[in-house]
């Protein structure tokens, strides 16, 4: 994730020590005071979903997998997660809310020392089960909405899905939940990025995530819905503009950027033309601190059935199940080549990746997408949208729009 928020507005945030190894800068409590050394782990808890959405990594369906995690198994997970110093897990799935031990789950992440947060689309959220969420130790509630109501209806599959997941937002919000927006940007929904910011703004939400379209799952079904790279550079710079415009308005809402790193070399360009060059270098330093694009070693998945996955997006591959081994043994096997490649990607990375003077705030962005569009795990990932001129550290440090 990249914090527009801290970066340009130099908002706080818990996870500014977690990102940024900034814990001591901020004036509001920690996730850690440290930069993360093990993965925020996702875990899919159910196949089971009540909708259908396009772009779905996890490919949900009515019908949750066979053999997935029991209850006891579950809070086994968790044990090894909490064992292994993982600092957060998010319950996502299909839907979480379908499963009833939710709240017991989130309760034994909570008695391990794990932050949990929840993954949903909001439309199974009332003022009873985000109470009792909230009771079990639930920490934020990251609600995915895609658009305005007939574009987000259309994308997910039902209609009235909006507006149920609004009431879910709302009822959270009412128990005292830290509640934000997931926004999945393609061409289907980009021109809704302003009035959904603004909707969900009068709602009280004060945390946006904005996500690219990542190729797994359903979604690899869409690539052809994902915005050209010229398309998605102006969505970005859009976004970057109205953070700003929020903030020099006293509201200070929290924005982040998820699944392209080429979202960081570009933070960097926009830094330098508006706000100086001081400032361009202040951010760099931060995003170096991130470490780019955290596929196989910041981030992690576990599936329905307890399959571990590089993130959650690339479903596709597992290096182990957490029912034969611990996930510590399975994230941590020195004898896995592709978990070995993915340590040594800056030196494997290929084409404009590997002559791009960004390439210690990126690491190449998203390799899913340059697997599945070129078939090679270190080409260049083809949703970049840097320019020739800002690739190359030897040409004339002037950003083009």
């Amino acid at each position: 994730m990249i914090s527009i928020s801290k970066l340009l507005c130099g908002l706080d945030a818990e996870s500014d020590g977690l990102r940024y190894d900034a814990a001591e800068e901020s004036a509001v409590p920690q996730i850690t005071e440290r930069k993360q050394l093990r993965p925020v782990v996702v875990w899919n808890t159910t196949k089971r979903c009540n909708l259908y959405c396009d772009h779905c990594y996890a490919s949900a369906d009515t019908d949750g997998a066979p053999g997935e995690l029991s209850t006891a198994e579950g809070k086994a997970l968790l044990d090894q997660l909490a064992d292994f110093g993982v600092p957060v897990v998010l319950f996502s799935g299909g839907e979480p809310l379908v499963r009833d031990d939710l709240p017991e789950l989130v309760s034994h992440a909570a008695d391990r020392g794990l932050r949990p947060v929840l993954s949903t689309n909001g439309t199974l959220l009332t003022e009873e089960s985000a109470a009792t969420l909230r009771d079990a130790g639930l920490q934020y509630a990251g609600v995915s909405v895609d658009g305005l109501p007939e574009r987000n209806d259309a994308f997910r599959g039902k209609e009235g899905a909006f507006d149920a997941a609004i009431r879910g937002i709302e009822a959270c919000l009412d128990a005292g939940l830290k509640t934000g927006l997931r926004y999945t940007i393609t061409d289907r929904n980009a021109a809704d990025l302003e009035g959904v910011i603004d909707l969900l703004t009068d709602v009280g939400v004060d945390r946006f995530c904005f996500y690219h379209l990542d190729y797994g799952g359903r979604g690899k079904g869409i690539v052809d819905a994902d915005l050209s790279p010229a398309e998605k550079r102006d969505a970005v710079r859009r976004l970057f503009d109205l953070t700003r415009e929020y903030h020099a308005n006293g509201e200070e809402i929290e924005t982040l950027l998820v699944g392209n790193y080429a979202d960081a070399a570009y933070l960097i360009e926009y830094a330098r033309r508006e706000l100086g060059p001081e400032a361009a270098s202040r951010i760099r330093t931060y995003l170096e601190r991130n470490g780019g694009d955290p596929a196989g070693e910041r981030i992690a998945d576990v599936d329905p059935v307890g399959n571990v996955h590089l993130t959650q997006f690339w479903q596709g591959y597992s290096p182990g199940n957490v029912r034969d081994r611990p996930f510590g043994a399975i994230w941590r096997d020195a004898h896995n080549p592709l978990l070995e490649a993915l340590y040594d990607r800056d030196s494997r990375l290929t084409g404009r990746c590997h002559e791009c003077q960004y390439r210690d705030v990126c690491r190449g962005g998203s390799r899913l997408r340059a697997l599945t569009v070129h078939e090679d795990l270190f080409a260049p990932d083809p949703q970049c949208y840097l320019t020739d001129s800002e690739i190359d550290s030897t040409a004339d440090a002037n950003p083009a729009d």
